[in-house]
């Protein structure tokens, strides 16, 4: 198999898409000859033409509202907007008519956008935000995050062929900065699977995207050092949400960190904590851990940032306190 990066691994899966389907055609901005802000899209359009790698106009609004037309006329649309923060000038038009639209009327929408996410690349508050949670609220809308190359090509296929509108959040800081062999060809991963990534008999710890990779770091620090171990369930899809996986992982361990890169308040992870309340009671050993970003606009100075998104310290100290309770 091939290695490939995370950004590799996206671009191959969506090749892979419309040379097996003529209806996927891609647009964005400056996504054709330039390759998108981060080069995912390059060399595309020399393989399928100006009618399948849209530029678009700088507006996410006009991008959003083409892709949900060309889904309602039949085609497959795979959008590009370079920051999921510029996602809120189209925000009307994706949860006032593309989410319900299938319910109201009965016609698929079968649309995905990809939506840059994320901090850690020093690039300040207007291009760093992790905004799955503003979505995440909205019934009709289904929600990726994928973690590492090869799940990004499953999903991605996944969500390619699903008929309701998905919003694929593609962490930027993984782009470029990690790699794993993937599977050549055409797989798929499903929708609403979780994947228990590393196994331990202490502590569950759910996080998704980026975060699974420190969650991983820390886990294997922890074992060495501490004689705590990890359970790492990666949620791969935030809706619909593996809930079956996320629950026989916390009723072996007892104990639960949720974490996510996203700020605290009314986060993904608030869902999680209800879930293990709610339906996992009384296998509680300890109160459930949620480690988050501040609650504050993502600063631009580096040390800031560092400050501003969960660390490698933050899950040691909440681990030892679970340990311990």
């Amino acid at each position: 198999m091939p290695v490939m990066t995370y950004g590799e691994a996206i671009r191959d899966g969506l090749r892979q898409a419309m040379k097996e389907d003529e209806r996927v055609y891609l647009l964005g901005e400056d996504i054709a000859e330039y390759g998108g802000v981060y080069g995912i899209t390059k060399g595309l359009v020399k393989e399928f033409g100006k009618k399948r790698v849209k530029n678009t106009p700088l507006s996410e609004g006009a991008i959003i509202g083409e892709a949900i037309g060309a889904a309602i006329a039949g085609l497959r649309p795979v959008a590009e907007i370079q920051f999921s923060d510029f996602m809120t000038t189209a925000f009307s038009t994706l949860v006032d008519v593309a989410a319900p639209y299938r319910f109201r009327i009965g016609t698929p929408i079968p649309m995905v956008i990809r939506a840059p996410s994320g901090g850690g690349l020093r690039i300040g508050p207007y291009h760093s935000k992790s905004t799955e949670a503003w979505y995440f609220h909205v019934p009709g809308l289904k929600l990726v995050a994928p973690s590492t190359p090869s799940d990004a090509k499953g999903l991605l296929a996944a969500s390619i062929d699903d008929n309701d509108p998905v919003l694929f959040f593609e962490h930027k800081k993984l782009y470029y900065e990690i790699k794993e062999e993937v599977p050549d060809g055409s797989y798929r991963i499903p929708l609403g699977k979780a994947l228990v990534r590393r196994e331990g008999s202490h502590i569950t710890l759910m996080t998704y995207g980026a975060m699974v990779h420190l969650a991983l770091k820390t886990a294997e620090k922890l074992s060495k050092e501490e004689g705590i171990e990890l359970e790492v369930v990666d949620l791969r899809t935030l809706v619909p949400l593996d809930e079956e996986t996320l629950l026989n992982s916390f009723r072996k361990t007892n104990r639960v960190i949720i974490l996510h890169e996203a700020p605290r308040r009314g986060g993904v992870g608030a869902e999680l904590e209800s879930l293990i309340c709610e339906k996992g009671f009384d296998s509680l050993s300890a109160p459930p851990v949620r480690i988050t970003a501040k609650m504050t606009p993502i600063p631009v100075a580096p040390q800031l940032e560092d400050y501003y998104l969960p660390s490698e310290q933050d899950i040691v100290d909440a681990a030892k306190r679970l340990v311990q309770y």
